[in-house]
């Protein structure tokens, strides 16, 4: 991957690689589950125990092979029997269903091993299913391996098995290292087995699709397509419009009510939640967001905030962690949000920061209005009343509060309560210099403009 992070840490639509495999693993509903770590083992432990603290890490600190993996992962539980299933850290496209099918397949047909086959285009670099006259598994051969016949076989292995047990630990004490690679392959197991009557099979993939890996970020962005694309065939097919499937990216733990619709260029991502009837997007994105049934989010970057029902954002705007909207209320175009609470109907309309507030309902807040909630120090709050009016170009300066139904004059800095009912007003009173910009900008366009109209003025009396 030529990145500090280890491959499996790397993220896709909402879960790592790792929490990928997990997640299918989790169908087999195991006893117990060991993943054995490497490459940066602390940081792939300290993941696990984020996303699966059940999971036992187990350190291969020399990478000798998938046998040698799966036989120190046996060490760490040495009164496990009955099945054992293996699965690459690097198959994020991998169905819990397809687990639950071949652990049913290997069970039912009392085999010692099963292995993932799936049929592809282009093998090249993957192991190969050889089979026998009747058809049934031979051999399992790396390609670095491969005669040229083998080579040409299309049927690979996916690097996924079952195991009995018990078989599986004889046969573990016979690998050899006798390969290009120098290494204990696990796929050698297959042909011991074999050859001392041991039944083995294989269980082919519905979908090839789901055996893919990644070794570099080429394949990781071919995957992380492939991903969207169910995703959203999903969503799709459970009544959610999606009306650009191509450009919008949903991850696998958001969730969507049918007749919600999202726009083109629009991505949700984390626990992100959207109800019936509303509509996200064009060129959004939710992160960690609620939105209630019949709200709108047009052009909107939001995280960790809460849109309420038929509430409306945007164009432009950026909803910060804390936010919560009411009913009916309104963020409108260039306007960020943070740590607020707007009431329902309540209305941020134009141009206008509002940090660290509270909004009742009806209330309006004017164009250009600025919530200074910061002394330099801390953070401090603001409170307007319900169906309160803040005129534009306002400066409310926190901790201050507007009462219900109170007024606030246009181009005022508040720095005081203004009581319900009341109007605040702190601007200067006007005066205007006659002449001024003939004595100070003579011969300028605004001289020439301001002598013109002196003139027309003076015809008109």
């Amino acid at each position: 991957m030529k990145s500090a992070t280890p491959k499996v840490l790397h993220p896709l639509l909402g879960r790592t690689l790792l929490g990928h495999v997990l997640a299918a693993a989790g169908a087999a509903a195991a006893e117990q589950t060991v993943v054995v770590v490497g490459h940066k083992a602390e940081a792939v432990s300290a993941h696990l125990a984020e996303v699966a603290p059940a999971a036992v890490p187990v350190l291969q600190a020399q990478q000798n092979g998938t046998g040698h993996a799966v036989r120190i992962a046996l060490d760490a539980v040495p009164d496990a029997s009955g099945t054992l299933v293996v699965l690459n850290g690097d198959v994020p496209l991998l169905r819990g269903e397809t687990v639950a099918a071949l652990i049913e397949a290997h069970e039912s047909a009392s085999r010692a091993a099963t292995v993932l086959a799936a049929v592809v285009d282009d093998p090249a670099g993957l192991g190969r299913i050889v089979r026998d006259a009747a058809g049934g598994l031979s051999r399992i051969v790396e390609e670095r391996d491969a005669s040229a016949e083998v080579r040409a076989i299309r049927e690979i292995n996916a690097g996924i098995y079952a195991f009995d047990l018990a078989a599986l630990r004889e046969a573990l004490g016979k690998l050899s290292t006798d390969n290009d690679q120098g290494e204990e392959y696990l796929t050698d197991v297959f042909g011991l087995l074999v050859e001392v009557g041991s039944p083995v099979g294989v269980f082919v993939a519905a979908d090839a699709e789901e055996t893919l890996g990644a070794n570099d970020r080429a394949q990781l962005a071919d995957l992380r397509s492939r991903l969207r694309d169910r995703v959203n065939t999903a969503w799709m097919r459970s009544g959610v419009s999606i009306l650009d499937p191509a450009t919008t990216w949903i991850d696998v733990t958001v969730t969507l009510e049918p007749d919600s619709v999202v726009d083109q260029n629009s991505q949700l991502r984390g626990t992100t939640s959207v109800a019936s009837g509303a509509v996200i997007g064009p060129d959004t994105t939710l992160i960690d967001t609620v939105v209630g049934a019949g709200a709108s989010v047009l052009r909107t970057h939001s995280i960790g905030a809460e849109v309420g029902p038929e509430a409306t954002v945007g164009p432009f705007s950026f909803l910060r962690p804390g936010t919560r909207m009411g009913r009916k209320s309104k963020v409108g175009g260039f306007v960020e949000t943070k740590n607020a609470e707007l009431g329902d109907g309540a209305k941020v309309p134009h141009l206008s920061y509002v940090g660290d507030a509270s909004i009742g309902a009806k209330a309006n807040i004017g164009a250009g209005t600025i919530f200074a909630n910061y002394d330099g120090v801390k953070k401090n709050r603001t409170t307007v009343g319900e169906a309160a009016f803040v005129g534009s170009d306002t400066v409310l300066i926190a901790p201050v509060e507007v009462g219900p139904g109170a007024y606030v004059a246009a181009g005022s800095a508040i720095g005081s309560d203004v009581p319900s009912g009341s109007l605040g007003v702190t601007r200067a009173q006007q005066r205007n210099v006659e002449g001024w910009t003939a004595r100070r900008r003579p011969g300028t366009v605004s001289a020439e403009a301001a002598e013109r109209a002196a003139g027309e003025a003076s015809e008109a009396e």
